[in-house]
């Protein structure tokens, strides 16, 4: 080879090398985007009697156990439906939980630009949500007004749909053009896109139980994948209707005594409990640009289903297993670094049993305690919010350490 080709060669080496470099530094900066921790940057809540964060903090420091009877004047349609004895037809053993104080009434429907004939026929799940969104806004020190247009995504957990039993109850000739837009799941998230002009993805997410926390792992990824550059996402359960409790009830579901007794040997069912929570969210990079307060990272998520087992409210060990492995490995983040676990916690015996198994088989490898708690024990089993209210109560004590 000539000297000529020789340098050339070495000329194209070089070059090959750099870019192969620079490939390496692109797969790699797209890896750390594709993990990037996503910053909650505010918080709004109304859980069981808290109006608020700092409500719900104190509820939780002084060990509140916030299940009673309604307020006087709230669900009095469960009155006629309450004996204690368990296994009356039609009937429920327990009229206790932890029971919202606002009334639906007190929705400040002129505030958010809906006529009161569209707010008798909106879910108050719906008016609860949008305030709590307003609330959640305020917290992040965001203006909702300079928002409009943004490509802000909005995912909402939402599972239950007290309010249509009510109106299916009506005179049909009554029914107006209100009903299908405010009773329907989607809006409950499209009305917040529409009300404050947002233009990224919006969901609303019916997973049971755990539908709050896949409204915000879908939040996680959309921001992760670029189809929005901030997110609210939360989850909402508020009751207004026998229906369900008498079923639960049959079910023999719902403890006699209104406790959810978390990984306790008398735990005997849960109990029930009503609440919104949202938080806002934003890629770690932007939140620090922009200067937010950043209240917690969320590093890693993970979703899955049960699959196949003994019965369709069933769950599987190894299912959960396999999630929370998924989820520590999007995050990073080894077992032995976790020492504190929000844990589901129903206070069902099997339930309960089977979760603490889970925790047990990823997490025992280890030389300090491993902490285990769930907010159920104060506020209930908030169903389509449960999980938001758990991941609230971690954030709130991550602030107050």
């Amino acid at each position: 080879m000539s000297d000529k080709n020789e340098q050339r060669y070495v000329q194209l080496m070089k070059v090959a090398s750099q870019k192969i470099a620079d490939l390496q530094a692109e797969i790699e900066r797209l890896k750390q985007k594709e993990r990037e921790p996503i910053a909650i940057v505010g918080i709004g809540c109304r859980l069981g009697s808290a109006d608020n964060p700092e409500e719900f903090w104190d509820l939780l420091v002084n060990g509140v156990d916030d299940m009673g009877e309604a307020p006087e004047g709230h669900h009095s349609y469960l009155d006629p439906y309450y004996d204690p004895e368990p296994g009356k037809p039609g009937k429920i053993y327990i009229n206790r939980a932890a029971f919202l104080n606002q009334s639906p009434a007190d929705f400040d429907a002129n505030f958010f630009g809906i006529s009161p004939d569209e707010a008798a026929s909106l879910d108050p799940q719906h008016r609860l949500v949008m305030e709590v969104a307003w609330e959640a806004f305020e917290n992040a020190s965001l203006v909702p007004e300079q928002l409009a247009g943004s490509q802000t995504g909005v995912f909402v957990g939402i599972c239950a749909n007290d309010y249509a039993w009510q109106l299916a109850k009506q005179d049909p000739t009554a029914t107006d053009l209100y009903v299908g837009s405010g009773n329907a799941y989607s809006p409950a998230a499209g009305r917040l896109s529409y009300f404050f002009d947002f233009t990224g993805p919006c969901l609303a997410v019916d997973t049971g139980c755990g539908s709050s926390l896949a409204a915000i792992h879908l939040a996680v990824n959309s921001l992760r994948q670029g189809d929005c550059n901030l997110a609210l996402a939360g989850g909402v359960q508020r009751y207004g209707s026998p229906e369900y409790w008498i079923n639960l009830c049959k079910s023999g579901m719902l403890s006699p005594d209104g406790r959810c007794k978390t990984f306790d040997a008398s735990a005997n069912g849960y109990a029930r409990g009503e609440g919104c929570g949202m938080i806002v969210l934003k890629r770690l990079s932007d939140a620090q640009s922009d200067g937010d307060k950043i209240l917690a990272l969320i590093r890693g998520t993970a979703h899955g289903q049960d699959g196949r087992t003994s019965g369709l409210t069933v769950p599987s060990g190894s299912s959960q297993q396999a999630v929370i492995r998924r989820a520590l490995a999007n995050a990073g983040i080894k077992p032995k670094q976790v020492n504190y676990i929000e844990a589901h916690g129903t206070g069902t015996s099997w339930g309960d049993s089977i979760e603490a198994n889970a925790l047990g088989s990823v997490f025992r490898k280890r030389e300090e305690p491993l902490l285990l708690g769930s907010a159920k024990t104060n506020i209930g089993h908030l169903e389509g919010a449960s999980g938001v209210a758990g991941l609230i109560k971690i954030v709130l004590s991550l602030q107050n350490e």
